[in-house]
């Protein structure tokens, strides 16, 4: 039994920036029902990216909750246009993989999207059972359905061509392949971030053409990354991995801009839309403080992973390290900009400016006076991985929080 259309819609519409068409959309809900049949979401996922993090799960989350509403969820493991690379955001033509690369990528990706989705109601599906078929005859029949002007209205497209960048031809088959995905499974919903919207559009178009039932569209929106300013990134090192440890994840969501608090509330702790308002509430009218949703969004983020207990443990430790240490609200930030993450201190705490010098840096220590994230750094020869952000202390007020 299927829920009711409105509660489906409620649900589906929740956190989506685009549902389209709606009433589409709720038709094609309404059918499901009368005939109990589930309807297929399809989500394509890129093997180019292995590693998982929070940005990508806010769109694994909505293909989760089609699951629950008793749907068929089929994840598109792009093997074969990974060898082309997606060209969406991207100003310059990506580097192809081969298919060794992408096969290796495709099945971390799949280890770690089961951290969200229900892996028994889940099917698998790699492009290259249909696209590695098509021959020559078949892709410029699929050319023949969409103009170059069209494919020209894509964002990254259009500026690239503005700008006399060069866009490769299979760069622009890549919408097309894509679309391809949906015919072959003959997907109703299809889901993306709202980078992907152009692509997912074009697979309604080719579905059309190709005499089979348009899908509707669910987009969901592009987090950005701890820094507050850029989209989340491994390369940008702004990101919550969906592998981090707790403490990890809680330290690094307490991190971030207090005006994303609400946002990483609704799209990296999933929390339900009475709990979101409540907080956007209490922020506005300063019965919450913002260190306070902070601590909540956090802990929400661990227990979406790693379970309560673990996200009453990070709290605790949190607690422990860093509020009964007298930390001062706004702590200085310093990049190192070096390859290994693993430094000795001594030279980390004299390049950062915290000692005048290395032999100031060594007298510190002897006397005791540093401390990486609240334990006392006793070994003037000690090393620190710096590959996630830590805190510095060296006497009483000076601090620094430092990453590779």
């Amino acid at each position: 039994m299927f829920p009711e259309v409105n509660e489906q819609m409620d649900l589906i519409k929740a956190g989506a920036v685009d549902v389209l068409p709606e009433d589409e959309l709720a038709e094609k809900i309404e059918n499901s029902k009368k005939k109990n049949k589930p309807m297929i979401i399809k989500l394509g996922c890129d093997p180019s990216k292995p590693d998982l993090h929070i940005g990508h799960a806010v769109v694994l989350h909505k293909l989760r909750q089609f699951q629950d509403l008793g749907h068929k969820a089929i994840l598109i493991i792009g093997d074969f246009t990974a060898m082309i690379g997606d060209p969406t955001g991207k100003s310059k033509t990506r580097p192809q993989l081969t298919a060794e690369e992408t096969k290796i990528n495709g099945q971390t990706y799949l280890e770690q999207a089961n951290l969200i989705l229900d892996e028994t109601r889940l099917e698998i599906r790699y492009n290259s059972e249909w696209l590695s078929k098509m021959n020559f005859n078949d892709v410029i029949k699929l050319a023949a359905n969409y103009t170059v002007a069209q494919l020209l209205e894509r964002d990254d497209f259009s500026k690239r061509y503005k700008s006399g960048t060069p866009i490769s031809i299979h760069e622009l088959l890549y919408p097309l392949a894509q679309a391809m995905d949906s015919v072959a499974i003959e997907s109703d919903v299809e889901l993306g971030g709202t980078d992907q919207k152009f692509n997912l559009i074009v697979g309604r178009d080719i579905q059309k053409a190709y005499g089979k039932q348009a899908q509707c569209i669910v987009t969901l929106p592009i987090l950005e990354g701890t820094d507050g300013i850029e989209k989340m990134s491994k390369s940008l090192n702004n990101y919550i991995a969906l592998t981090d440890t707790p403490r990890e994840m809680f330290g690094k969501t307490m991190s971030i801009p207090d005006e994303l608090t609400v946002k990483y509330f609704r799209y990296g702790a999933w929390a339900n839309e009475d709990e979101i308002q409540t907080m956007e509430k209490g922020l506005k009218d300063g019965s919450i403080h913002p260190r306070d949703a902070k601590v909540k969004t956090a802990m929400g983020i661990v227990e979406k992973y790693h379970g309560k207990d673990a996200a009453l443990s990070s709290f605790e430790e949190f607690e422990r390290m860093f509020v009964k240490k007298d930390l001062p609200d706004e702590i200085e930030e310093f990049k190192l900009n070096l390859e290994n993450p693993e430094q000795n201190i001594i030279d980390v705490i004299t390049l950062t400016g915290l000692t005048a010098s290395k032999s100031d840096a060594r007298r510190m220590i002897t006397q005791g006076a540093v401390t990486i994230d609240g334990e006392k750094v006793t070994d003037v020869y000690a090393k620190a991985d710096f590959s996630t952000e830590k805190i510095i202390k060296v006497g009483k007020r000076k601090f620094m929080k430092v990453s590779v």
